[in-house]
C-alpha cells in the first residue's frame, strides 16, 4: 500500500497576521489621534530612539502590501485596528477618514480574495483615555465597547471574524508591571488586578457589540499569549507538572488561566484567588457573565515555551536551557513542542477550537550580494513548529488554522527596528520589499495544506 502524504485537516485555515501600529505609519495624519505607544516612542523609551511614526508606510501603500499578499497565495489576513485612528480621543466623535482606510483596506484584500480577519485591540491605547486613568478606570470597559460598535457597524458588511484583545498579559505585564512597554508604569498588585479585570471586562462587552451589530453572522473570539510548558519526559508525573505550571497565576499576570477561566468557565481560577487574596478587585455575578460572553473560538499567540519536570505531588521546577541550546534573535529557545503542549492544555482545559494566531520567528535577516533574503533558520523553525502543530491535531486536539506572524518586518515595540519576523524583507530607508527565501516556502505550504513542511518535519 502506498502510504498517503501527511496533510492538515482540509478546511485548515492559513494566513499572517500584522498589527496597526507596527506597520501602519501616518502616525498623526488623517485625523488620527495619538496612542500610548505614539507617547512612549516620543519620549524616547523605544531602542535606538525608534518610533512607529512611519514604520512600515502600510497606510499608503496598502494596495503593494495586498498585492503580495495574493502573490505569496496568502488567503487570510489577520490585521488590527487602530482605535485612536477611529476616535481620536478615544471615545466622542468618529474620525471617517480613520474608517475609510479600513474601508479600501477590506475592500482590497476582498478583491484579491483574501479573508480579513479583524483584531479590535493590539495595544495602540488611545493616549487621551491613558491620561483620564487607563484601563484602572472603571469606565474603561465600555470606551472600549463603544468603540467596537462603531467598527463593526462599518465594516461587518464584507469581514465576518472578530478577535476582541490580543495579548492582554503582554500589554499588561510588561506596560503595566514592568514599565518596559507603553504606557510604562509600574503598578501595585491591587491596581494591575483591576486593571486585568476591566480588560476582561471590555472584552466580554466588545463581544456582545458585536454579536449585537453585525451584519453578517460573525465568528468571534480573542487572542491571549498561549504560555506553553513542556514535559522533561512523556511520564505522567512530568505531563501533569507541565499542566500544574501552565495553570499558575503569578502577580505578573504572565497567566494562561487567569485570563482564560473567567472567559470560557466563567470564574477566576481558585489558585489565584487563594494566591492574590484582598488584593483582588470585588466582582459581580452579571460581571463574571459579562465576562464570559460564548465564544466561537480561542487564538493563542506561542512562540517558545519552558521544559519542567516533576519533584513530587504538585510540585515541579522549570529547567534551564541546555548550553548551546538554539535560539533565535530575540534570545527565545526554540521550542517546537510549545505548539503541541500549548494548544493541547488548552483545548483539554476549555473544549473551544484553536485559532494559533501567532507564531513565527525573529531572525538576522539581510539583502545578500544576489539581491535576495535568504533565511534557511526560518523556515527550518517553521518546519519543526508547524510539524508538532500537526501531531497536536493528529491527538484531538482541535486545531483549525495557523497565521504567521509576521507577513512584514516592522516595529517590534520597544525593540524598535531591531528585530525582524517577516516574511517580507523592508527597507526602512526606501520601504523596499523583498519577498524572502520563507516567502516562498510558506506559498507552498499553503498550496500543499502543509505537506512541505511535514515532510520536512519529519526528516
Amino acid at each position: 500500500m502506498v502510504e498517503q502524504p501527511r496533510v492538515f485537516p482540509a478546511d485548515f485555515t492559513w494566513g499572517v497576521a500584522t498589527s496597526a501600529y507596527q506597520i501602519e505609519g501616518a502616525a498623526d495624519i488623517d485625523g488620527k489621534g495619538p496612542s500610548v505607544w505614539d507617547q512612549f516612542s516620543a519620549e524616547g523609551k523605544v531602542r535606538n530612539g525608534d518610533t512607529g511614526q512611519v514604520a512600515c508606510d502600510h497606510h499608503r501603500r496598502y494596495r503593494e502590501d495586498c498585492d503580495l499578499m495574493r502573490e505569496l497565495g496568502i488567503p487570510n489576513y489577520r490585521l488590527s485596528i487602530s482605535w485612536p485612528r477611529i476616535l481620536p480621543t478615544g471615545n466622542g466623535d468618529i474620525n471617517e477618514r480613520g474608517l475609510d482606510f479600513y474601508d479600501a483596506l477590506i475592500d482590497a484584500l476582498m478583491e484579491r480574495q483574501i479573508q480579513p480577519w479583524v483584531t479590535l485591540f493590539h495595544w495602540d491605547y488611545p493616549q487621551a483615555l491613558e491620561d483620564q486613568g487607563g484601563w484602572l478606570n472603571p469606565q474603561s470597559p465600555r470606551w472600549f465597547a463603544d468603540y467596537v460598535r462603531v467598527v463593526v457597524e462599518r465594516l461587518s458588511d464584507r469581514v465576518q471574524h472578530w478577535f476582541t484583545i490580543n495579548e492582554p498579559q503582554v500589554f499588561l505585564r510588561y506596560g503595566l508591571v514592568d514599565a518596559i512597554n507603553a504606557p510604562g508604569l509600574q503598578l501595585s498588585l491591587e491596581e494591575r488586578l483591576l486593571a486585568s479585570h476591566h480588560v476582561l471586562l471590555a472584552h466580554g462587552l466588545a463581544v456582545a457589540a458585536i454579536r449585537s451589530v453585525a451584519q453578517k453572522p460573525p465568528q468571534v473570539g480573542w487572542a491571549p499569549v498561549g504560555i506553553a510548558m513542556m514535559p522533561a519526559t512523556q511520564s505522567a508525573a512530568d505531563v501533569e507538572a507541565a499542566n500544574l505550571a501552565m495553570s499558575g497565576t503569578p502577580d505578573n499576570l504572565w497567566s494562561n488561566t487567569w485570563f482564560n477561566d473567567p472567559v470560557f468557565l466563567g470564574s477566576y481560577p481558585e489558585a489565584g484567588l487563594r494566591e492574590f487574596g484582598s488584593a483582588v478587585p470585588t466582582t459581580t455575578p452579571q460581571e463574571m457573565e459579562t465576562i464570559a460572553a460564548p465564544l466561537d473560538f480561542l487564538g493563542l499567540n506561542i512562540y517558545t515555551g519552558t521544559y519542567v519536570k516533576s519533584t513530587g505531588a504538585s510540585a515541579y521546577e522549570e529547567l534551564p536551557d541546555p548550553p548551546g541550546a538554539a535560539r533565535t534573535a530575540f534570545d527565545w529557545p526554540v521550542c517546537e513542542d510549545s505548539l503541541y503542549w500549548g494548544p493541547r492544555y488548552h483545548w483539554e482545559r476549555y473544549k473551544t477550537p484553536i485559532y494559533i494566531t501567532e507564531n513565527g520567528m525573529a531572525n538576522i535577516d539581510w539583502v545578500a550580494l544576489d539581491g535576495e533574503v535568504h533565511d534557511p533558520q526560518r523556515i527550518d523553525y517553521l518546519a519543526r513548529y508547524l510539524g508538532e502543530l500537526h501531531r497536536a491535531i493528529c491527538d484531538g486536539v482541535d486545531v483549525r488554522g495557523y497565521f504567521l506572524w509576521s507577513l512584514l518586518d516592522n516595529f517590534e515595540w520597544a525593540d524598535g527596528y531591531g528585530k525582524r519576523f517577516g516574511l517580507v524583507h523592508v527597507d526602512f530607508a526606501t520601504q523596499q520589499r523583498i519577498a524572502k527565501d520563507s516567502a516562498r516556502w510558506y506559498r507552498e505550504v499553503i498550496h500543499t495544506n502543509g505537506q512541505i513542511a511535514l515532510l520536512a518535519s519529519s526528516r
